[in-house]
């Protein structure tokens, strides 16, 4: 039982469902960073390249026959990939800049003074009157 006790406590704890939002946003942020790199940046390069298409980059390893196909070393789709990640890269340190950013904007702020106890004050004010009658 304190298997499942320990998983559940686990499963439960913020961090854990933090991290699984964060996969699945981080999973949909992909999928927008690869149809921009293959959609929007890519082909205007390959236009300024002479209308290459990166995904047309590959080395012929072995030539397709009539029982296997094409044996290839797609290097076009692996520099779109490289693309991504730098997009992927970027995007992830510009966000991570931007909240310690925040933070040491907040780690700034200086506390405002602490009150003393109520007990404290009474005596002050007890010593204060003391010195005045004397």
């Amino acid at each position: 039982m304190t298997l499942i006790q320990d998983f559940k406590n686990f499963a439960m704890r913020g961090n854990v469902l933090d991290l699984a939002i964060a996969v699945v946003i981080g999973a949909a942020f992909g999928r927008i960073v690869t149809s921009l790199v293959n959609d929007v940046i890519m082909p205007p390069i390959g236009y300024l390249m002479g209308g290459i298409d990166f995904t047309e980059f590959m080395w012929t390893l072995t030539e397709a026959t009539a029982d296997a196909a094409a044996v290839t070393v797609n290097y076009g789709v692996f520099i779109q990939q490289i693309v991504n990640f730098l997009i992927v890269a970027f995007a992830i340190f510009i966000t991570i800049r931007a909240f310690e950013k925040m933070k040491r904007k907040e780690e700034k702020k200086p506390d405002a003074p602490a009150q003393p106890p109520a007990q404290e004050v009474l005596l002050t004010e007890i010593r204060d009157l003391l010195r005045e009658k004397s």
